[in-house]
């Protein structure tokens, strides 16, 4: 990848910090990681609309949907893998840095991808695991891909043909398999609250 030493970030005029005192709140990327199905969009879609019914300001940035259109260009090799990551940690970083709460749900299967968001986002990272089991994320099946890949149809499908590294040391897990979404989401809150990323009441 080309380096650009001649290019560097215009200077904001306006500051994080007077964009987080205004919105009330600090800007942080919080990442919904789990297999597919695992509840992920669902969750997010959910906080986000919980955010947005307390006046905060957030953003989804869901895999599928960067798939669609940011990433549209890449496939599901390796290298594939690591630059939707990489693009996804980059725009989450842009949106941090104007306040924005920013709500991932992506699988990041490995470790070392979501590394680097981590290493992007430093101590505005929080990283929260689904972790509804792989006999749940199947049984549910949504949009048919675990069928499909039992069927050799989709290679390089994680949780069947490529793995999933479960989290070590999360910030938060939430059993999306067993709990109801109004459980997870109360939880996520309040944890939220307590990581003094959502105001306290």
């Amino acid at each position: 990848m080309p380096q650009h030493v001649d290019v560097k970030a215009p200077t904001a005029s306006i500051s994080r910090a007077q964009r987080e005192r205004r919105n009330g709140h600090r800007g942080a990327a919080i990442l919904l990681t789990g297999l597919p199905a695992a509840g992920k969009s669902t969750l997010a879609q959910a906080l986000h609309a919980e955010l947005f019914a307390r006046g905060l300001q957030s953003v989804v940035l869901d895999g599928d949907g960067l798939r669609v259109g940011l990433n549209r260009d890449l496939g599901f090799s390796d290298s594939d893998r690591q630059e939707n990551i990489r693009r996804a940690s980059e725009l989450a970083s842009l949106l941090v840095e104007n306040g924005q709460i920013v709500i991932l749900a992506m699988i990041a299967p490995l470790v070392e991808l979501r590394d680097v968001f981590a290493r992007r986002l430093g101590d505005d990272y929080r990283e929260v695991w689904c972790s509804a089991t792989l006999a749940v994320c199947e049984q549910r099946d949504p949009k048919g891909h675990y069928a499909r890949a039992r069927r050799g149809e989709l290679t390089g499908f994680t949780g069947v043909s490529a793995p999933y590294q479960a989290p070590v040391d999360a910030a938060l897990v939430l059993d999306t398999g067993i709990q109801s979404v109004e459980a997870c989401l109360d939880r996520l809150l309040t944890w939220l609250g307590e990581s003094a990323v959502l105001p306290r009441p």
